[in-house]
């Protein structure tokens, strides 16, 4: 594939880039190197990988409900930690750097603390560092709400930054480093056969995210459809092209099925013996609505009797708050004594995902089949 160089690149780098001094150097040899070829580099960093699950066990001793104000102060200063040493990497390799935390970009959020959503970039400093000929090395997966207090994206929150500080640059491309040469098939730990992806549509990734995919944060790939960010997934070891996540084009059609995904990261929720009258779903997800909990599968069995059973999955870190919210919220749904409650946190979900299917019989049936 030929591109039309880019003269302003926004560069991310997952935590296992960043993980060792020895890496973090090898992340400023790759910015200062697109420096050289005449491009503009802006650089989102994540925290050293296993820091922010080190932060969050800290955090776990003293107060179960990650969703905090002050869990959010806590896990930020692993990011903080990162744009810092990668500045002064490029700066020991003969470059010109300069840091940005959240507030100083200022990437401004919503107040859910540990999945806020960004609602405005002020991009002007960065702007001013890159023309001044430095690299701008800014803190992925952190912000600052209205009133000041610093908030968290999310798990792999950095992809949306990069994606986010991409668009509102205006940037040519997001180059997403991560550990993996590009987008798979399927997890090649998991099937060796897995193919290596070069061009998917962001419906296409998009579903892959949504469906368990580790490779892109879903709302990454969201803010790069919804922005036309062209994203690049590669491998921050290797020169090798990776995968371009691209608005859909005719050729893609063709290929029926563009990958598998198996996610182990949800929990199943049944409420069984529940009347049988419309609304009475309504109410069961009102309140994890308002709590922000993401509802994936809904399964709903109509009895003989009047009643219905009701199976939902949700992410797996929060099955016990949704059982709590639900008994706070609805206790005649739930039972005096939780009767009507059941969870099962050993489930896995696998997925069939392409663009062609819409087109082409038979996916199903072949699926099944091979399940079997």
């Amino acid at each position: 594939m030929v591109d039309r160089a880019p003269v302003l690149i926004v560069q991310k780098y997952g935590g296992t880039s960043v993980g060792s001094i020895d890496r973090m150097k090898n992340v400023a040899a790759r910015c200062i190197a697109s420096q050289r070829q005449g491009h503009q580099v802006a650089v989102v960093v994540s925290a050293m990988s296993g820091e922010t699950n080190r932060l969050l066990e800290l955090t776990r001793q003293l107060h179960e409900d990650p969703n905090d104000r002050e869990v959010d102060v806590i896990i930020s200063t692993g990011e903080q930690v990162s744009v810092g040493l990668v500045a002064l990497a490029i700066r020991a390799a003969g470059g010109k750097a300069r840091s940005f935390l959240g507030h100083q970009c200022k990437i401004v959020t919503d107040s859910s603390f540990a999945r806020a959503r960004i609602v405005s970039i002020d991009s002007q400093p960065i702007k001013d560092a890159l023309a001044a000929g430095e690299i701008a090395v800014i803190a992925g997966f952190q912000g600052v709400d209205e009133k000041g207090n610093i908030t968290t994206l999310g798990r792999g929150g950095s992809d949306t930054t990069g994606v986010a500080i991409a668009a509102a640059l205006k940037a040519d491309v997001c180059e997403i480093y991560t550990d993996v040469d590009g987008v798979y098939t399927t997890d090649p730990n998991v099937v060796p056969t897995a193919r290596k992806i070069d061009r998917i549509s962001y419906e296409e990734m998009l579903e892959l995210a949504s469906l368990g995919a580790k490779v892109l944060q879903i709302r990454s790939v969201e803010l790069g459809m919804k922005y036309g960010v062209r994203i690049h997934v590669r491998s921050s070891f290797s020169d090798v092209e990776g995968t371009w996540v691209v608005p859909e084009e005719t050729s893609m059609e063709k290929v029926v099925v563009s990958g598998v995904t198996a996610s182990r990261d949800e929990a199943k929720i049944t409420l069984e013996d529940l009347p049988d009258s419309p609304g009475i779903a309504a109410r069961v997800f009102a309140g994890l609505a308002e709590s922000n909990i993401s509802v994936d599968m809904i399964v709903q069995n109509q009895g003989y009797d009047g009643t219905t059973d009701l199976t939902f999955t949700v992410p797996k870190g929060d099955r016990k708050r949704s059982i709590a919210i639900l008994t706070e919220k609805v206790p005649d749904l739930v039972g005096k004594e939780g009767e009507r409650v059941s969870f099962d946190d050993e489930i896995c979900k696998v997925s069939v995902v392409g663009v062609g299917m819409r087109s082409h019989a038979g996916v199903a049936k072949t699926m099944f089949e091979l399940l079997s």
